[in-house]
């Protein structure tokens, strides 16, 4: 009866949230911000707010609804004065870590769309200097025709050059007006794209050459790599998170405590936002094509790999993955002995970087699902995963720890697995050829079908392709005979035998 009165009282201490009930600093709006979602909010607004606090910068954002549909997440940032928390939860050291933050550094929220005036008055505004944003990888798309003189336009390319064109003329072309963009939706080049495609609404509206000039020379596209899970609203322990707060905050955004932005380009916006100054963990770097890729290889071809292989012993998550020894073995070692022999770099530094991704895979609190890993794989698993095969081989080493992993997602795709239940989201084209062409008689056979319908940005060498088929279609073979733990336990205790299964065996299946 205490404890309920107890917590009854805490209840009751629960506080709105809003400028009334919280000191915000005064800031000058220095960052436009398209998208409001939890990413941006737990990634890049967290990250000013500690940035200001540090005393390195004094930059105040404006969301921007970029779209013409109703938010209620914009509503309740309107309500709560754009105040709100961000609740991180990892593993650091090997060991759990939690922090709350308020984020403080949103100034205001608008709709571009409702209140295109005040939107109008911000876009001339001298303080002005950065674009931020997040508009899902379908946002940065060129649409031929989109109105430049729409009040808004439609497409967030358009919107972009209207904006710009607005600030060209408004401050007559003073290169000093020029704006810099960071965009992180999780496309390749995403800065370089948007350029691209805001030079060519100019040339098609047929803007003047001055302002097309301005655009090259005064204003900065940075292509970035961001890096954070942020699983958004804790709705499930909503009422124990604001307890604990002290504040009925209905925007907290739960997040890992891991994170890292990479910005790759002109190197003043090192200087505009000097966010590494105040101990963030941003990287400036001249080309992120190479930071990419070893990010690509170490995370994401890791998610790849293990999510086939974890799916068909029973786990739904990440975490329940490696919970399994056999599978936390498994990634440790393909990250040590395939995939870091193949990226360039100090070996230090780069056991360093691993060690911090894999720490993410222990975090409990995180419910990083198998199944949405597992979406479009194929794909996946080329890019990602591939590229280590081909780099080991070309370097006269082997890979059969990836190679086991392609072998495992063909038998989970193929409905002859332990998971009867996994239901494929890939290529449909494939998928046919996966369900369709099944031969449990001439499993090298199927392999090879398989493998020439895989999404391949090139062709492979004949030599290349037959030899994949092979060591691929040896791992079926071993799954099929052996079960998916029995194949993963062979292959861990003696790699360069596990895939030496008979050709009658290949051919014969189970």
């Amino acid at each position: 009866m205490a404890d309920s009165e107890a917590v009854r009282q805490r209840r009751q201490a629960v506080k709105k949230l809003n400028s009334a009930t919280v000191a915000r600093p005064e800031l000058p709006v220095t960052i436009l911000q398209f998208g409001a979602g939890n990413f941006l909010r737990a990634f890049v607004d967290w990250m000013i707010t500690r940035s200001n606090e540090a005393g390195i910068t004094r930059d105040g954002i404006v969301i921007v609804q970029a779209t013409d549909h109703p938010s209620r997440t914009v509503e309740q940032l309107s309500e709560q004065d754009g105040l709100f928390h961000v609740y991180l939860e990892g593993i650091k050291d090997g060991r759990p870590v939690k922090e709350v933050d308020l984020v403080t550094s949103v100034r205001s929220v608008l709709s571009a769309h409702d209140q295109f005036e005040e939107y109008d008055r911000l876009v001339v505004s001298r303080d002005l200097r950065l674009v931020v944003s997040n508009t899902t990888e379908a946002g940065i798309e060129f649409v031929p025709g989109d109105d430049l003189t729409a009040r808004p336009p439609q497409s967030f390319p358009a919107k972009v050059t209207a904006l710009l064109h607005r600030r060209y003329e408004h401050f007559q072309g003073d290169p000093a007006t020029g704006l810099s963009f960071l965009c992180c939706e999780l496309i390749e080049d995403n800065g370089s794209t948007l350029r691209e495609y805001v030079l060519r609404h100019a040339a098609d509206s047929g803007l003047e050459a001055g302002f097309l000039e301005w655009v090259r020379t005064a204003c900065h596209f940075y292509d970035t790599l961001v890096d954070r899970i942020v699983p958004g609203f804790p709705r499930e322990e909503i009422d124990a998170v604001q307890v604990e707060i002290g504040f009925a905050d209905q925007l907290v955004v739960k997040a890992e405590y891991f994170y890292v932005w990479a910005i790759g380009g002109d190197p003043s916006i090192r200087e505009l936002l000097p966010l590494d100054k105040a101990g963030l963990n941003v990287l400036f770097l001249d080309d992120i094509r190479p930071f990419r890729s070893k990010k690509v290889r170490i995370l994401n071809g890791s998610h790849t790999a293990m999510s086939a292989i974890a799916l068909q012993l029973g786990c739904d998550t990440v975490r329940d993955a490696f919970d399994i020894p056999q599978v936390e073995t498994l990634i440790n070692r393909l990250v040590a002995e395939e995939v870091l022999p193949t990226i360039e770099g100090d070996r230090t530094e780069l056991a360093i970087f691993a060690q911090q991704i894999l720490e993410r895979f222990y975090n409990p609190s995180l419910r990083h699902r198998l199944a949405d890993i597992a979406l479009n794989a194929l794909s996946k698993w080329t890019t990602r995963n591939l590229p280590v095969v081909l780099d080991r081989w070309t370097h006269h080493a082997q890979a059969p720890l990836t190679v086991l992993s392609l072998a495992a997602l063909l038998v989970l795709y193929s409905g002859r697995s332990e998971n009867l239940r996994f239901e494929p989201r890939d290529d449909a084209r494939a998928m046919e050829v996966l369900r369709g062409a099944f031969d449990p008689e001439d499993l090298l056979g199927w392999v090879s079908d398989v493998i020439g319908h895989l999404p391949l940005a090139a062709p492979l060498e004949p030599a290349t392709a037959a030899r994949l088929a092979r060591e691929t279609a040896n791992g079926v073979a071993l799954i099929l005979e052996c079960g998916m733990s029995g194949a993963l336990q062979q292959t861990l205790t003696c790699p360069a035998q596990a895939g030496n299964v008979s050709a009658d065996v290949v051919r014969r299946g189970r």
